[in-house]
C-alpha cells in the first residue's frame, strides 16, 4: 500500500507524558479518597477517553456532566506536573519535519481532551502543526474503538489503508487494526511485544532511531 499519511497519538507518542499522567492519577485518587492500583488502572485505560477512564477508576455508571467534571480536576493536575519538565519523544520534531517536507501530511488522533491539545501544542511549537486533530472530547468512543484514527483520516482526506499510525500502547495499536491502518509501535512504555501485531510494521523506542533507519525513505516514495 502507498503511503499518503502519517497519524500519530498523543500522549507517549508525540510528548513523554506518560510519568504524569501516572502521576496525576494517583494524585486525584487520594484526592477522592479511592485506593487503586495506579499502574494496572493505566493499562487498562490508557488510550481511551478521560470521561471512559473516569468511569474505571470509580467504578461506576458516572453521568456524562460528573465524569467530566472529575476529568477536568484530574487533567488540571496533569498539565500542572508536566509542565515544568515537558518533553517531547526523542525526535519527534524532526521527525515529524522530515516527513512533512516529503510532502506527507501530519494528524493527530489522541484520547486527550481540547485543554491537553492546545498545551502539547503551545509547548511543541512545531514549524508546521498537523492538518487534523482529533481529541477525546468529541463525543468519539476511545480506543481500542477505531472512531478516533477513522476520523482523523477523514479529516485529512486518506483512505485508512494508505495512513500508518504511530502509538505507545496497545490499546492503540489495536485502534489501528480495527480501522485498517498500519502501525508502527513507539516503545516509550511499552515493549515491542506488547506492541505488536499484523499490521506493525515497525517498532522503535523513538524517532531517532526512525530517522537512523530510513523509515520514512523506506516507506514513502516523496513526490516532486
Amino acid at each position: 500500500m502507498t503511503l499518503q499519511a502519517l497519524i500519530f497519538d498523543m500522549d507517549g507518542t508525540m510528548i513523554d507524558s506518560m510519568p504524569s499522567h501516572t502521576q496525576s492519577w494517583g494524585a486525584f485518587a487520594r484526592s477522592q479518597g479511592l485506593t487503586m492500583d495506579i499502574p494496572d488502572l493505566m493499562r487498562r485505560t490508557t488510550g481511551r477517553t478521560a470521561v471512559e477512564c473516569m468511569r474505571a477508576l470509580f467504578e461506576t455508571e458516572l453521568s456524562d456532566a460528573q465524569a467530566s467534571a472529575y476529568a477536568h480536576q484530574k487533567e488540571a493536575l496533569y498539565r500542572e506536573l508536566f509542565a515544568p519538565r515537558f518533553a517531547e519523544v526523542a525526535g519527534f520534531k524532526t521527525f515529524a519535519a522530515r516527513a512533512q517536507a516529503r510532502g506527507l501530511p501530519i494528524g493527530v488522533g489522541t484520547a486527550g481532551d481540547q485543554n491537553n491539545i492546545a498545551f502539547a501544542y503551545s509547548h511543541l511549537q512545531m514549524a508546521q502543526p498537523p492538518l487534523a486533530t482529533v481529541g477525546g472530547d468529541e463525543g468519539l468512543p476511545g480506543k481500542p474503538d477505531p472512531a478516533i484514527f477513522l476520523e482523523v483520516a477523514r479529516r485529512l482526506g486518506v483512505a485508512p489503508e494508505h495512513c500508518i499510525v504511530f502509538e505507545d500502547a496497545p490499546l492503540g495499536i489495536e485502534a489501528a487494526r480495527r480501522a485498517g491502518m498500519r502501525a508502527v509501535g513507539i516503545c516509550s512504555g511499552h515493549s515491542a511485544a506488547e506492541l505488536s501485531g499484523p499490521h506493525v510494521v515497525a517498532h522503535a523506542p523513538d524517532y531517532h532511531a526512525l530517522i537512523a533507519s530510513q523509515f520514512l525513505e523506506t516507506y514513502h516514495v516523496a513526490t516532486s
